[in-house]
């Protein structure tokens, strides 16, 4: 083997697992935010794949004559590393779902406010809760977390392997489900003090009907989800971290 056949190689290494590695970069949480520059992606992409690829070698198809195998293969590599992407991208949402739920409760649907995550506006509570909920995904270092997983994804989806469809879109179904809930179930607290609220209200406001108890009351009803949320966010986030975890995982394959 020449040199320029040992570069050659070395290069489609690099080549195929950026694609993986770049699409996964473009939606992971804490990398794909609508904050972080484009630039800072790749290096932060582009680093990982040099960094990554002698440790794949063995697991990489070798290097293809035609230039139609070669785009095949990037075109797969891509689509596997949006998957991954989206996986961790879906389990963050649950914040949001929270968050909305949340403003719903607390008579806060309308305080819209822009979330720096997406660049997009966003009821209050939710753009708080997904901004917190990046800054834990650093601070706790679940990034090592998603990039190890990331590499474990090699084990579920070979380079070069057509991709099971099936299994991914079942997958995938599966972590919007779960996503759903635990965004339901992180605001549970806020839902129970809102519907009872609610319920407190519908009797006042039948026992005197001239008085419009909803629109005296919503003052109030926002303190109280305020005061609910204060108590009990930190075990929310707490909570949140230790599903957070399971859930991107199981979809990614697991550790290498």
């Amino acid at each position: 083997m020449t040199i320029a056949d040992l570069a050659v190689g070395e290069a489609f290494a690099v080549l195929l697992v950026f694609a993986r590695v770049g699409a996964a970069m473009m939606f992971l949480p804490g990398f794909g935010e609508a904050s972080v520059a484009p630039r800072a992606r790749l290096m932060i992409a582009l680093g990982l794949s040099i960094t990554l690829a002698p440790l794949l070698r063995s697991r990489l198809p070798a290097t293809p004559d035609s230039p139609a195998l070669l785009a095949a293969y990037v075109a797969i590599e891509v689509a596997a590393g949006a998957f991954l992407g989206l996986v961790g991208r879906t389990a963050l949402s649950a914040l949001a779902t929270a968050g909305t739920i949340i403003a719903f409760q607390a008579q806060l649907a309308n305080a819209l406010t822009n979330d720096p995550t997406t660049a997009q506006q966003a009821a209050l509570p939710a753009s708080v809760l997904t901004t917190v909920g990046v800054v834990l995904v650093f601070v706790t270092g679940f990034h090592h977390t998603l990039i190890t997983a990331l590499v474990g994804s090699y084990d579920l989806m070979a380079p070069g392997a057509p991709l099971p469809t099936g299994d991914l879109a079942q997958s995938f179904v599966r972590v919007v489900a779960e996503s759903f809930a635990l965004g339901l179930a992180l605001a549970a607290p806020l839902i129970v003090v809102g519907t009872i609220v609610a319920l407190g209200m519908g009797l006042l406001s039948r026992l005197m009907p001239q008085v419009q108890i909803f629109f005296i009351a919503a003052p109030a009803q926002t303190l109280l989800g305020f005061a609910v949320l204060a108590v009990t966010l930190p075990l929310l986030l707490l909570w949140f971290m230790d599903r957070l975890g399971p859930l991107v995982e199981g979809a990614f394959g697991g550790s290498p």
